[in-house]
């Protein structure tokens, strides 16, 4: 790390921060603003997003036997900083079209994008004046990644919300290492975790003034420093509070696996439907904050070569349903390539997903979590005057659904259609010919009295 970041990491805050970055005082518990909870509102009902794991990574194209093995790529060769340091000279995605990426998240139903701008490795995708290891110094290519997405996603309509690694398995003040980035060689002996958390602060910084307004702040990363002695030293509720004055409306969620900390504005939960706990680390219970599932389409966040695990468009699908009836939303992750395109399975999968909510949007989109617990059958959504059944499996001639409020009628979503309803005891029992059930998800619209 150059002697100019430093300098500049405390010029960017002593103009931009409104208390000195050793202020002691402690902030006052917070309170959202209108601001935020309108945007917490509206995220409610996006219920649909693309999450984008793009870095220096990409360019090994590590293997996919191993979770995360592309992006942590870095951690688990423990490649000596100043070699991976040298893949910014490499990196050129000559093809990156930032439009084209958010025409084919638009088609696909998706309301808002999620960008990594730093990822665990220490390299920004964006133009960062405290720090010249980012896209614009070190690459050939010396264009603003965000900036372009950012522009895109405001001229077809998208948010864009910005991950950020609180580790750092670069930065030489991130020290000592935590559960990651240790025995690296070329890492020091020495480093100020605070200068870190200034660092940090100073980039957070740039982000919320640089792009104009954002959807939100995605962390990651808290994680590596749960346990230890530095738990507290995060200094988490100045990097919120920071955040939340630069820009309100800007929601905060942290991928640290536990209950919402002060200052957080939605609940993520990776690789898992809220609830469950099929990844092995998401044992939080359901807060009642706006809910996120973070998915990929295949083993790895970043691009690999060797990762062919791709999930089904039926199996994608189900998630997404599955997240909506669970009152959350689907952030679905692509691992751009190092030339700039999106990976063509990946295409194909948004391209599947956009015509399916072609004719299924209204039951996703603008609903929350219906009426109906998760049912071994499937889920339920609600909005206004209507209840979407969402039958992923239908295996008894009728299915029975417990809901007590007075039907008018039930309705095909895809084709208008009527559906047999006849009253019970514990609630209602549908009823449709085989050929008239989806392979993929009947959607049964409840117009209610």
């Amino acid at each position: 790390m150059k002697a100019k970041q430093s300098v500049a990491c405390v010029a960017i805050l002593a103009a931009l921060l409104p208390v000195g970055i050793n202020a002691v005082e402690p902030a006052p518990a917070y309170v959202p603003t209108a601001e935020n909870l309108k945007a917490r509102e509206e995220f409610q009902r996006d219920r649909f997003g693309v999450f984008i794991h793009w870095g220096l990574y990409a360019l090994l194209a590590a293997g996919g036997e191993a979770r995360g093995s592309s992006e942590w790529i870095m951690e688990q060769k423990k490649i000596p900083i100043a070699k991976y340091e040298r893949l910014a000279e490499f990196f050129n995605p000559v093809r990156f079209d930032a439009m084209e990426w958010v025409r084919e998240f638009k088609d696909a139903g998706a309301s808002y994008v999620t960008i990594t701008s730093k990822h665990h490795d220490g390299f920004a995708m964006y133009d960062s004046k405290v720090s010249s290891y980012d896209v614009v110094e070190r690459t050939p290519f010396r264009r603003d990644i965000i900036k372009e997405l950012k522009a895109a996603c405001d001229a077809q309509g998208l948010k864009l919300f910005i991950y950020y690694s609180q580790l750092d398995w670069h930065h030489p003040d991130y020290f000592p290492a935590g559960r990651t980035g240790r025995d690296y060689p070329g890492r020091p002996d020495l480093g100020n975790w605070d200068k870190y958390i200034d660092y940090q602060n100073a980039q957070l910084t740039e982000i919320l003034t640089q792009y104009g307004k954002l959807g939100g702040i995605w962390f990651d990363g808290w994680w590596d420093r749960e346990n230890d002695a530095y738990r507290d030293r995060w200094r988490l509720e100045e990097t919120y509070a920071l955040i939340h004055r630069l820009q309100p409306q800007a929601l905060i969620g942290n991928n640290h696996h536990q209950q919402p900390f002060a200052g957080e504005d939605f609940q993520m939960f990776e690789q898992d439907l809220p609830g469950e706990n099929a990844a092995g680390f998401n044992k939080a219970a359901i807060s009642h904050l706006p809910l996120e599932m973070a998915d990929t389409m295949n083993s790895t966040w970043g691009f690999s070569l060797t990762d062919a695990g791709f999930k089904s468009t039926k199996e994608v699908i189900h998630r997404l349903v599955g997240a909506a009836g669970r009152n959350a939303n689907y952030l679905l992750n692509t691992g751009p390539m190092p030339d700039g395109r999106l990976q063509p399975e990946n295409v194909q999968t948004l391209r599947d997903i956009g015509e399916w909510m072609k004719v299924n949007r209204e039951s996703i989109v603008g609903t929350r979590g219906g009426p109906v617990a998760p049912m071994p059958w499937g889920v339920t959504t609600h909005s206004g005057n209507a209840i979407y059944v969402h039958v992923l499996n239908w295996n008894e001639p009728q299915l029975l659904v417990p809901v007590k409020r007075k039907i008018a009628r039930a309705t095909l979503l895809s084709s208008g259609a009527a559906v047999t309803v006849k009253r019970q005891p514990d609630g209602i029992a549908l009823s449709l010919p085989d050929s008239a059930l989806s392979q993929i998800d009947t959607v049964i619209k409840l117009h209610l009295k």
